[in-house]
């Protein structure tokens, strides 16, 4: 059984949904949810924007009961921020609080936050200990392999955070120079996870996408959970196909066009939901091609649906795009 601090139990396997900015919101979370995730969190949250009170930040700290357990995110470049923020959190009742070390954008690795305290060991340190002071939930932390491939120093970065109170840590495989490009590299991971000084969870992150990957680098690399972000984009069923094969050996069948419709609507109306009719309508018009990724011929249905603004057409479409395929075998 892998826990998370005296409390959050996770299974032999957890699959974690990442923190992705303008991704990870609570809509995508429900599918995420349904799909199997173990765990989630939320979209990174600016700790200046959350001091300055800015409504995009607060509204990242929405979180609901049927999303545990749910860790709430924070990045920042100034300690004392980061503390004060992590009391902000605290009191909407996450499950966790996760500090950023690993975000590799410009305008958040160049303001000194993200990836960019891989460059400044002491710091990250400091600010971790000063966020762990700051509440009584566990905190975790979510980091790379080191800023560039000179300066790979996640074996000591574990460490030092395990010493000022972290309770889990994931790693993704690649450097921040790195961003995205390339394979991530999970040796240096499993050298963290085979480390006789470590006793937290450690997770792997990075080219997770198929059933099969997973439950190679699980055994491979001996990780206690995977976290899985891309991957998700579209298919959260990516959750229960990599748990089936893990119990079984066996591959599950892709989700049917039904599924696709039915999830792609549940979406939507969780967007509505939390955004109101407008916003959540333009908020989905992203995630569309994702849910019917490979059917031919669908260009016409899916403008269809980025170019309406109205809730009762919407839905029209996806249940003319159920028919329609159906008639061609497609169900």
């Amino acid at each position: 059984m892998v826990k998370i601090g005296k409390h959050i139990e996770l299974g032999d396997f957890p699959l974690l949904l990442a923190p992705m900015e303008d991704v990870s919101d609570p809509p995508f979370r429900v599918v995420c949810k349904i799909g199997g995730a173990d765990m989630m969190y939320t979209e990174f949250i600016s700790s200046e924007g959350l001091i300055r009170n800015a409504a995009k930040s607060k509204q990242k700290l929405d979180i609901f009961e049927y999303e545990r357990p749910i860790g709430i995110q924070l990045f920042g470049s100034d300690i004392e921020t980061m503390a004060n923020c992590a009391k902000i959190a605290t009191q909407v009742n996450p499950d966790l609080i996760d500090i950023n070390y690993g975000c590799p954008v410009k305008n958040v690795a160049c303001r000194g936050a993200g990836a960019a305290l891989l460059q400044d060991i002491p710091k990250m340190v400091r600010m971790t200990e000063a966020v762990v002071k700051a509440t009584h939930l566990p905190v975790t932390v979510k980091t790379r392999l080191g800023w560039d491939e000179n300066t790979k120093n996640i074996t000591e970065v574990a460490e030092r955070l395990q010493d000022v109170g972290i309770q889990a840590l994931t790693i993704h495989g690649r450097t921040r120079v790195q961003m995205y490009k390339g394979t991530a590299d999970w040796t240096l991971i499993a050298k963290v996870k085979e480390n006789p000084r470590i006793r937290i969870p450690i997770f792997g992150n990075g080219d997770i996408d198929s059933p099969q990957k997973a439950v190679e680098y699980k055994k491979k690399y001996g990780v206690d959970g995977i976290m899985i972000g891309r991957a998700a984009i579209g298919y959260p069923w990516i959750f229960r196909e990599i748990k089936h094969f893990y119990r079984t050996g066996e591959l599950l069948p892709p989700p049917t066009l039904t599924e696709r419709v039915e999830i792609c609507k549940t979406h939507l109306l969780k967007s509505i939901q939390w955004k109101g009719e407008r916003s959540g309508i333009l908020e989905m018009r992203r995630h569309y091609a994702n849910y019917f990724k490979g059917l031919e011929n669908f260009k016409p249905y899916r403008m269809r649906l980025v170019e309406s603004l109205d809730l009762s057409q919407i839905l029209d479409t996806l249940a003319e795009i159920s028919e329609v395929y159906a008639e061609v075998g497609i169900s």
